[in-house]
C-alpha cells in the first residue's frame, strides 16, 4: 500500500530532489554496513589479525560486535539524516 499523500505534499519538482537523496543516504549507509560486515569481517580478517581489541584480533571483533554496533549507529544516523531532509522538504510531522 502506497501513501499517495505524503508524495503530493513535496511537490513535483522536490519529490525527485527527495528521492534521489533519500536513495543515495540508503545506498551510502548499505556500503557502509556491507564494508564493515563483510570486508572487516570476513575479507580483511587476515589483515586485522594482529590487531587486538579486548583479548581477541580485530577482525573477529567486527564479525562477532563491531559490525552490529555499526549497524546500530546507522539505524540512528538515518533517522537523523531523514528527519532533517524531511524537514528541508517541507514533509515533516
Amino acid at each position: 500500500m502506497t501513501d499517495t499523500n505524503s508524495s503530493n505534499k513535496t511537490g513535483g519538482g522536490n519529490n525527485s530532489a527527495y528521492w534521489s537523496t533519500n536513495i543515495r543516504i540508503i545506498i551510502v549507509s548499505l556500503i557502509i554496513w556491507a564494508f564493515v560486515s563483510f570486508g572487516c569481517g570476513i575479507l580483511l580478517r587476515p589483515l586485522l589479525a594482529d590487531i587486538k581489541v579486548g583479548g581477541t584480533d580485530l577482525g573477529f571483533w567486527f564479525a562477532q560486535q563491531g559490525s552490529i554496533l555499526v549497524f546500530l549507529c546507522l539505524i540512528f544516523f538515518y533517522a537523523w539524516r531523514m528527519n532533517k531532509l524531511d524537514k528541508e522538504h517541507g514533509v515533516d510531522e
